[in-house]
């Protein structure tokens, strides 16, 4: 039996750049001073959804200035969203989607009045339902990296009409299986951004990552 599906209205779709290109890039680090320079590599290299986490000292700063300037089709979110005032401050950035950690109703019906996607997190297939029949997009599976591409197969065995984003430990050797195994997009950070937000971080290692997460996912039938 399929889960029960939410009116279109109170639904807002996953972006366009998540469904086509099937990454998010997740940007977590100290501070964001390094962020915008990241961002260009990442988008040279056909990434094109990106995550600022508000872990980040300054990322709704970056946020603002990056709206003002990415290309078309492009995807701009805030990620680790906890509260509905978080979400009033990501669109006030210029954000298009939010992500948060964990299945608060509260940041999806939030998300949901400002039209923007929502991506809340949920370990559990009890956690999976509920944030889908609250109007979430997409449901992060999150920490998935502990999971494995076989949790997730078997999570939508019932479940085949919910979106999952498996993010949280996912390398990029394993982008493939996880696609392979039912999942709508990766969702990547360190294991993707390595030491790039760092000051002397490796930016020509970040590209090639890039290209070869793209690549992954270019193979697979969508």
């Amino acid at each position: 039996m399929s889960a029960p599906d939410v009116p279109a209205p109170t639904r807002v779709p996953m972006s366009e750049a998540v469904a086509t290109t099937r990454v998010v890039a997740i940007l977590r680090a100290v501070n964001a001073s390094r962020a915008e320079a990241v961002v260009d590599v990442l988008l040279e290299n056909g990434i094109r959804s990106l995550e600022l986490t508000l872990t980040t000292e300054g990322a709704l700063e970056v946020v603002e200035r990056l709206a003002a300037r990415v290309p078309d089709g492009m995807d701009l979110g805030v990620g680790t969203v906890l509260t509905a005032d978080e979400v009033d401050r990501a669109v006030d950035a210029g954000a298009r989607f939010v992500v948060a950690p964990s299945v608060d109703v509260a940041v999806i019906e939030a998300a949901t009045r400002h039209g923007i996607a929502s991506y809340p997190g949920a370990f559990t297939p009890t956690e999976i339902h509920k944030a889908w029949t609250a109007g979430a997009s997409a449901v992060k599976l999150f920490p998935a990296g502990t999971l494995g591409p076989n949790y997730l197969k078997a999570v939508r065995a019932p479940l085949p009409d919910i979106p999952l984003v498996p993010t949280g430990g996912v390398a990029v050797e394993a982008v493939g299986a996880w696609l392979d195994a039912g999942a709508t997009a990766v969702g990547l950070g360190s294991p993707l951004i390595g030491d790039a937000l760092a000051p002397d971080g490796d930016l020509d290692a970040l590209a090639q990552r890039a290209r070869a997460v793209c690549a992954a996912v270019g193979a697979r039938p969508r």
